[in-house]
Formats: C-alpha cells, structure tokens, sequence
C-alpha cells in the first residue's frame, strides 16, 4: 500500500468537500506516492506525537486537528508549529488531517460523543446548506433506462432512506450539426427530431465528478446536454452538532455527575441550573458557541461543547444550561473511531492509537 491507499478510505469515509471553507485538512505534509510502514491516529500533531510515530515504524500521521492551519511563511524552528513540520519532513513522515469534514460527518465526532452519553433518536444539530446537487439532462428516449441505471449505480438519486430516485419527462429535441459534427442521431447540417427524455437526479456534492463521468461515458451523443444546480435543500445527513435523548431523564446534579464520568472530566463550567430533570441533550465537540442558538431551538434541556466565553453563558437565558467540559475533552474520542474504521478497512498494516496526551490545557 502507499499513503494515497489510506487517504482514499478517509476520504470514501469523510469526503473533504464538507469541510468548512477556513479549515486546512487533507495531506499537509509527505508525499501521497510514499510506500506506507504504518499509520499514527492522534488528536493533534506535536514533536512527540512525531517521535511516537518513528518509535512506531508508522510514516503516516492521521490526525484531527492540521498542524498547519494559518498557513507557513518560514521553518526556522521558531515554534512548535515549524518544529513539529521540519522534524516530519526530516524523518520523511506525512501528516495527514480530517478536522471540520468529520465534524460534520452524520458518524463523526458528534456521533462519538453521543455514543458515549448513550444519545438516541439523534439528528444534525446544523445541517449543512448547499452540500445537494441537481443533474438535469437529456438522453435518446431508448438510452434513457441504461444510463438512469447508470447514474444510480455511481451514487446518484439518493434521496434520506430512498433509493433510484428521479424524475423524467418525455419531449421532442431538435438539433441541427454544422460541417464539423459527428451525430449518432440523424445528419450533418440537416435538422433532425429526436424523441427524448428528460431525466432529473439528485446527488451528494461530493459525487460530482463521478456523476459527469457516469454521464458522458454512458450518453451516446457528441455533445451532451446537461444541467448541474446547487440546491438550497439541507441534507440531514451532513452537518455540524447532534441532539439526541437520554434513556430516561436525570436531574441536573446526576447528569453533569454522568457527563464527567462519561468524558473523563473532573471540571466543567456551566450556566445556571433550571431546577427541573433533563432528557434531551444537544452536542457539538470543539468551539460550540455558535451553535447556542440552534441547541435552544432543538429544545435541548443541555448542551454540551467547549470553549465558551463569559458573555456566552448569558446566552442561556434560563431556557437551557451550557455545558462547557473543555475542547480536548470534548474531542478526546475521536482518534479511537478513525482507528476503529481503519482497522476495518485496513487489516494488514499496523494501525497505532497515540498515546500522547496533547491536551494543552492543565488543571490545578
């Protein structure tokens, strides 16, 4: 196997394009074409998590949050960000990070610590606008059938639990080649009516290429014509945040007492207490404030995320209670499911847990 063998089952399992616009993921360091030794999956990339890898024979670090994310200019070794770089390059290490794209992956982050609380009836906190495409074409009335089976084959007119979905209509096209064309229907310079049909399929964003590759190699005409739009519906599939219920509900004093056991946190910070039993939680691991709103709107009882600010708290205005259990904290799972899928996946190279704790911020 080479690195580019690994990249393509994390990317099959959280397609970048539903990564936020300002997030820096995929290969950031190495080169894709690189025999692989082994794969590191860590929270963070740091010097130690490097020299864990090189303990390990592992040339492959899978990690969460990108090493590199405001961009280079220098590697003088100045900070830990060039350190960590120049230390990787030198030991011919690639790093590799999927951040923001398995945030909003339906069995990503939020799905870890959902798992963890015991969540179920779980929805996308925030579905993800424009992530749904539109493909609107027209094919031989005889061809129709073949490539609509085509297209479905290649991921194309899923709709939530609904397969094979489209709409066709049925029409007369008219087209006339100049001196230069080659047409499977009818004559050069002659006016020709062809009985058509006009086929209308969904997709996922990130299938894109796939699709119009599907299209014209399954299109008879030398010249296809055909429609891609964005659509405005949200797909609930995709999206940052989860919300789901407890078992049964607690009163407030046991579910943070459950919460801290749960993530292996002895400290959170918190809005007031509402006096009454808790049952529906909302979840968003990492910096959450910009989701307080859609956590109320979702009519969690608790939401749970991580690095609040002082003014945010108020925000609860005793509608819910804000739980902030520390950024590391709410993210701590994540590399043990992105080892969990590889492991799956990839069954004869040695897939690594890091051992590293790279949480920066200490308790007293």
């Amino acid at each position: 196997m080479i690195i580019q063998d690994v990249i393509n089952h994390l990317e099959d399992f959280a397609p970048l394009a539903y990564a936020e616009d300002f997030d820096n993921v995929g290969l950031l360091v190495g080169d894709k074409n690189t025999k692989l030794t082994g794969v590191l999956v860590t929270l963070d990339t740091l010097e130690a998590v490097v020299d864990e890898a090189i303990k390990n024979n592992c040339n492959l670090i899978v990690s969460f949050h990108p090493i590199i994310f405001k961009g280079l200019k220098k590697l003088t070794g100045k900070t830990y960000v060039e350190r960590t770089v120049q230390k990787a390059i030198k030991n011919d290490i690639a790093i590799y990070a999927i951040h923001t794209a398995l945030d909003n992956h339906i069995n990503g982050v939020n799905d870890m610590i959902s798992e963890q609380l015991g969540l179920s009836n779980r929805k996308i906190l925030i579905p993800q606008a424009q992530t749904i495409k539109k493909l609107t074409t027209y094919v031989p009335k005889d061809e129709a059938e073949n490539l609509r089976q085509a297209l479905f084959n290649s991921g194309a007119g899923t709709i939530g639990n609904y397969s094979n979905c489209s709409f066709n209509i049925e029409g007369v096209e008219t087209y006339k080649g100049n001196e230069n064309s080659n047409p499977t229907k009818g004559n050069k310079e002659n006016i020709h009516f062809e009985k058509e049909t006009q086929i209308n399929v969904t997709f996922a964003k990130h299938l894109e290429a796939k699709i119009l590759d599907t299209l014209f190699k399954n299109h008879s005409y030398e010249e296809v014509a055909y429609e891609i739009t964005t659509l405005e519906n949200k797909n609930q599939n995709i999206g940052m945040g989860m919300v789901g219920d407890l078992a049964k509900p607690m009163s407030e004093t046991e579910f943070f007492d459950f919460l801290k056991t749960k993530m292996n946190t002895k400290n959170i910070r918190h809005s007031s207490f509402l006096n009454k039993p808790v049952q529906r939680i909302a979840v968003l691991g990492g910096s959450g404030s910009f989701a307080i709103q859609a956590a109320k709107s979702a009519k969690a009882d608790v939401y749970v995320t991580s690095d609040l600010k002082y003014h945010d708290f108020f925000s609860a205005e005793s509608n819910i209670i804000l739980a902030d259990i520390g950024h590391y904290e709410s993210e701590q799972y994540t590399k043990n499911g992105l080892v969990a899928h590889l492991t799956k996946k990839i069954s004869n190279f040695a897939i690594v847990l890091s051992t590293t704790n790279t949480n920066p911020v200490k308790y007293f």
